[in-house]
Formats: structure tokens, C-alpha cells, sequence
């Protein structure tokens, strides 16, 4: 297991009932990451309600819990709020942000999230496009653009700055309209083709990726096989 695996940060007032996910019902934030690490593991999370608890989710989860109390205090002019709930019914998002820092600018606040996580910086952006899902909450609530935001990292003890540029925003959108077909189908998707990623999944147990993979892969040959050699008793 490595810090990598982004279900060890998932914020537990996320999870799915038992109930199971109304067809309506807004993409939690805390899925986007999933998505973006891998979309079986999101469905298997947010759709089959499967979940595995180790050293690594409680340290997440215990991280979380002095962010997860509401709260504002000034701080040398910041107004910083902890457990803020956002929303876009643009994007049909939601989740509670960590920590949202407004400072003043030119007679109105803007937002600048903060969002906690355990371990280091990632390889991949899972992180960085459930922050930037928070900018498009805040910038759709308070109508005030949202540049960025930073990641503090419990390993690090340190903020890393993240620009909502672009490339970031599309690849958000990008991983919201994905993850929404896949709730709307309600059919989980095969493993991610990154062996690494699932070498990494605290859910690797409960996926069983190469068992999943095994009878594509043999499908996928017999259709290569079909088209270099195709029956001569087909006419």
C-alpha cells in the first residue's frame, strides 16, 4: 500500500447509504478523486457500497476530524470557515470543504479552498480535481471567481499550491460528466488498465482486478483472431 491510493482520504460523511444512490442525487466530492484514480473504484465505493477499513483510511479519517467540525474565526484578516458545505447544481456536485479562506479584494471576499489530506504530494491529479470541484461549488455559490486553492499534506506539513487553470478545470468537468454516466448506467466499470493503481487500491481484495480483466483480455483475442482469420465457411 502507498500513499497513492486516494480512498485513504475518503471523507466518511461521503459515503454512500445503505440505501444506495438516488438517480438525482449530486456526485459527492470526495467521488471525483476516486474517478479520477480509477472509475471501478468510485462505482465499487459509491455504487456498491463496498468498503474496506485499514490503517491507512483511519489515519485519513482521523485527520479529517478537527476539519470536520463548522467553524469561522478571523485570522490577520482571513475569514476562515472549516466544514463548509458546497453545492453546484450546475455540475450537480457536492460535498463540505475542509477550509475556505476569504479574504478581502477590492470590496468582495474570495473564497480560496483548502483541503486536507494524509500522506505526500500524489503522481496523479485525483486531489487536485476534487479541489478545483470546490472552486466551481464556490465560484457557482458566491458568483466571485476562484483561481485556485492548495492541498496541505499531513507527510509534508506543507500547502502545494494549485492553480485552477484550464487544463485543470476541463479535466474536472471532464471526470464530473464521466462519473455521472456511470452513476445514470449503474454498471460498474472494468479495472483501470494502470497495474500500479490496482497493485495500490486498498480495495484491490474486494475489485479482484485480474479476475475481472482475465475473460475480457480472452474475449478481445478471439475477436483479433476472428478478423486476421476469419471462418472460410462464412460466405
Amino acid at each position: 500500500m502507498n500513499g497513492d491510493d486516494p480512498d485513504n482520504d475518503i471523507e466518511h460523511d461521503e459515503l454512500p447509504s445503505a440505501s444506495g444512490r438516488l438517480p438525482s442525487e449530486p456526485i459527492p466530492l470526495s467521488a471525483l478523486q476516486h474517478a479520477v484514480y480509477c472509475l471501478r473504484q468510485a462505482a465499487l465505493i459509491h455504487l456498491e457500497r463496498l468498503w474496506e477499513e485499514n490503517r491507512f483510511t483511519a489515519e485519513g479519517h482521523q485527520l479529517h476530524i478537527a476539519a470536520d467540525k463548522p467553524g469561522a474565526r478571523r485570522q490577520r484578516g482571513v475569514r476562515r470557515v472549516t466544514a463548509l458545505p458546497l453545492a453546484s447544481k450546475r455540475f450537480n456536485i457536492a460535498g463540505v470543504a475542509d477550509l475556505v479562506e476569504f479574504t478581502s479584494q477590492n470590496g468582495c471576499e474570495v473564497p480560496y479552498p483548502v483541503e486536507f489530506k494524509r500522506g505526500k504530494p500524489k503522481l496523479h491529479r485525483a486531489d487536485e480535481v476534487q479541489l478545483c470541484a470546490q472552486g466551481l461549488c464556490l465560484e457557482e455559490m458566491t458568483e466571485v471567481p476562484v483561481t485556485g486553492g492548495a492541498l496541505f499534506y499531513a507527510e509534508t506539513k506543507r500547502r502545494q499550491e494549485i492553480p485552477f487553470d484550464t487544463e485543470l478545470r476541463q479535466l474536472t468537468e471532464t471526470t464530473i460528466a464521466a462519473l455521472a454516466k456511470v452513476f445514470a448506467s449503474r454498471v460498474t466499470p472494468p479495472p483501470t488498465s494502470l497495474k500500479s493503481r490496482c497493485r495500490a487500491c486498498s480495495l484491490a481484495e474486494l475489485c479482484r482486478p485480474d479476475a475481472v480483466i482475465r475473460p475480457v483480455l480472452a474475449w478481445r483475442r478471439r475477436m483479433v483472431t476472428n478478423l486476421i482469420e476469419p471462418d472460410e465457411t462464412v460466405r
